[in-house]
């Protein structure tokens, strides 16, 4: 029985973004925890005060992090992640620190091939200036709106920009962009391991940032190995998925699949 779950975010959007989930799973007898990345404030007012405290983090710091809040919980959880939040997910299913993990528009992971334009164009505002490696960057308006809003009214999309964007660390996304060129990368995970729990790949067919074909990338390779994943794709879906206005239709998705694998309080 495993009763905890641990959200997690991507780049550019607070963990505040989780507290719909977090309220329609505690209600459904999990106890959840949505701690944001390290250095992020309290609130979305207080990190975009300090963008330093984020600036330079890469992924394996993150990972680290996450490692340390499932460490202390006195089970494997099960881990939820967006984005950045998904590949970091699967690392800590990876490495057996998660029971389960449901990965939503998950960043690749090094080995995936696919590279579409849309990605490129959403990647631009970091990978443009080489010094945002060690830098935070924000995300304007328009750029949100193409990256994250393009699946939703233009006037939803303002309105997510307004309450949810956070600057973040650039690092991630350099070390994305180059984790097929190095013999090592942090974004590696182990698609081969057959001894991990169940894993659930959510892609979005109007997704920007993370396109469906990424995501179908990292379901073939995971299907080459001992343990394959579960893929669901929602094809009227953008990057802003989990948290616009139809998050439900996902979180009772996960709630049916965790269900379906026995996964419940």
């Amino acid at each position: 029985m495993t009763t905890s779950v641990v959200f997690i975010h991507g780049l550019w959007i607070h963990s505040v973004s989780w507290n719909p989930w977090q309220e329609l799973f505690e209600r459904h007898g999990y106890r959840t925890f949505a701690p944001g990345w390290p250095g992020d404030g309290e609130t979305v007012a207080d990190t975009r005060s300090h963008p330093e405290r984020v600036a330079g983090l890469g992924v394996q710091e993150v990972t680290a992090f996450y490692t340390q809040v499932v460490g202390v919980l006195d089970e494997a959880p099960i881990v939820v992640g967006h984005s950045f939040g998904g590949l970091i997910a699967q690392k800590l299913l990876d490495h057996g620190l998660a029971a389960a993990a449901v990965c939503i528009s998950p960043a690749p992971i090094k080995g995936i091939r696919a590279v579409p334009f849309s990605l490129l164009r959403s990647s631009f505002p970091v990978l443009k200036n080489p010094a945002n490696r060690s830098k935070a960057v924000a995300l304007t308006a328009r750029q949100f709106a193409y990256s994250f809003g393009n699946a939703i009214s233009p006037e939803e999309s303002t309105e997510l920009h307004r309450d949810l964007t956070i600057p973040s660390p650039g690092r991630p996304l350099f070390e994305a962009s180059t984790a097929n060129l190095r013999r090592s990368s942090p974004t590696a995970v182990d698609t081969q391991r057959s001894e991990r729990g169940p894993l659930l790949l959510i892609a979005n067919g109007k997704d920007h940032t993370v396109p469906a074909v990424v995501v179908r990338g990292a379901h073939r390779l995971y299907a080459r190995g001992g343990s394959p994943a579960d893929l669901r794709t929602y094809e009227d879906r953008g990057h802003s998925a989990p948290f616009d206005h139809g998050w439900r239709e996902l979180a009772d998705d996960t709630l049916a699949w965790l269900d379906g694998h026995a996964l419940r309080p």
